[in-house]
């Protein structure tokens, strides 16, 4: 120890020194290959021997400026799929490296040479640790057991190697099968979790063939362990303030919303007599529940048109579209890539989904000026809209009531522009730079505490 403190007392007169010297003008970049060389043998890590210099009032923060810039590692299964857990992660992962100059490293276990589905900043660096769990899919019960486990612990292994490689800073599990574990990794980061699920929604079980008391007991025990590993975490942050307030068994719990992925120059004028909803054809958008809704509007306004963009379910939801006999009004449309040039052209979005994580579409919606209409499902509509300001909230699952407020709006048209306006002016506090920026402050106030001395 004592000679560990040596070092680090000749590391800081170098420190000072190269500082000095590069107040002055001077050369100093033969200084930096070494400081890099002797952070790589330490324990600590380059931010954390920041914090040292920092939390001494020997030393000013601008002495401390050279060092290198923060590392996070993200643990994420894989990339290839376009969903949105992949499309946010990579949407800030892009912005903390372009902007912040963060050195992100990105771990994953499946879809070895399959390139991501969004595009990443050249600097981020993928590691693929080939567990491929995605070998799994369509075993039965009895012959996936051992091999799932055989992959846990050949998992949680390479997660710890490579994360003594990277030496990261921060670590950011996203609640896959890594959380099992995370907290049980030796390289000395700073551990978090990032939810992109409600509570009540982040593993159902209802769907397993287990009988229902096996059901219950399996459910009960995995929430009792998820319980504990979240808890050993710095940080829990969680998409809104509603799904905060479920998670009563924690007290290290944080919000910090999803982040706009656009805020086009383009903008609906509002007066196009069409409405559009957004999302996979899956129970869980509740497209069968949308549609009934607009079986009501489209008596009392025919000349209007509802557009729902996905795939996924089509037949099913084609089927019902026909039997309420709105086939004309009603179109299932596929999903696109100039999603932007499909909210303008329509006047009201509708969410109808029974549950979400966030709900990114209506904050999309938002940003291209269109008011949306949406069920307050759990979790996020509550926190995004300001009912009757910037969009109209509906009792979830009341499909009449749904009708009512698309109707309300179609029939006020100044109402419909003006909320419209609202809500392009409200959903800026989603802007990825906003959001970004409340990262940034988490993170530096996890691994640079505040010196009051200074």
């Amino acid at each position: 120890m004592l000679a560990q403190r040596n070092s680090e007392n000749e590391l800081i007169c170098g420190l000072i020194s190269i500082s000095d010297r590069a107040s002055r003008g001077e050369y100093v970049d033969e200084g930096i290959p070494a400081l890099e060389a002797w952070l790589h043998d330490a324990i600590i890590t380059p931010v954390q021997f920041h914090t040292r210099l920092i939390a001494d009032d020997r030393y000013t923060i601008e002495e401390t400026n050279i060092l290198i810039n923060m590392k996070i590692a993200y643990c994420i299964p894989a990339l290839y799929y376009p969903s949105g857990m992949e499309r946010v992660l990579t949407l800030k992962a892009n912005y903390f490296a372009e902007v912040f100059g963060y050195e992100i490293h990105i771990i994953l276990t499946d879809g070895k040479g399959k390139k991501p589905y969004y595009e990443l900043h050249p600097s981020i660096t993928l590691h693929q640790l080939d567990i491929d769990y995605d070998e799994l899919n369509g075993m039965s019960f009895y012959k996936k057991l051992p091999k799932y486990i055989a992959k846990q612990g050949r998992f949680k292994k390479k997660l710890n190697e490579c994360l003594h490689q990277i030496r990261p800073d921060i670590t950011i599990s996203l609640l896959r099968r890594d959380i099992n574990f995370i907290n049980r990794m030796t390289d000395g980061s700073t551990k978090l979790g990032e939810i992109h699920f409600n509570k009540s929604n982040y593993r159902d079980f209802s769907n397993s063939r287990l009988p229902a008391f096996l059901r219950a007991i399996v459910s009960n025990y995995w929430r009792e362990q998820l319980y504990r590993q979240l808890r050993q975490l710095k940080r829990f942050i969680v998409l809104s303030h509603e799904d905060a307030q479920e998670w009563t068994e924690l007290d290290n719990v944080e919000v910090i919303h999803n982040p706009l992925p656009f805020f086009p120059d383009q903008i609906s004028d509002n007066s196009h007599k069409q409405v559009i909803a957004v999302g996979r054809y899956v129970p869980q958008k509740g497209f069968d529940r949308l549609i009934p809704a607009w079986q009501l509007v489209a008596r009392k306004h025919p000349d209007w048109i509802l557009r729902i963009y996905g795939d996924g379910m089509r037949e099913q939801l084609q089927q019902q579209i026909d039997s309420l006999g709105i086939t004309a009004s009603c179109i299932l449309e596929p999903t696109v890539s100039n999603i932007v040039d499909k909210y303008c052209e329509s006047s009201i979005f509708a969410l109808s989904s029974r549950f979400e994580g966030f709900g990114m579409v209506i904050i999309e919606a938002m940003a291209c000026g269109v008011p949306p209409v949406s069920f307050t499902c759990p979790c996020g509509p509550r926190d995004i809209i300001s009912d009757g300001k910037d969009g109209l909230l509906v009792e979830d699952g009341n499909i009449e009531q749904l009708a009512e407020k698309i109707s309300y709006l179609i029939e006020n048209e100044d109402i419909r522009k003006k909320m419209g306006q609202q809500a392009r002016m409200d959903v800026q506090r989603f802007r990825i730079e906003n959001i970004a920026e409340q990262w940034k402050q988490l993170f530096e106030s996890l691994i640079i505490p505040v010196n009051e001395n200074k």
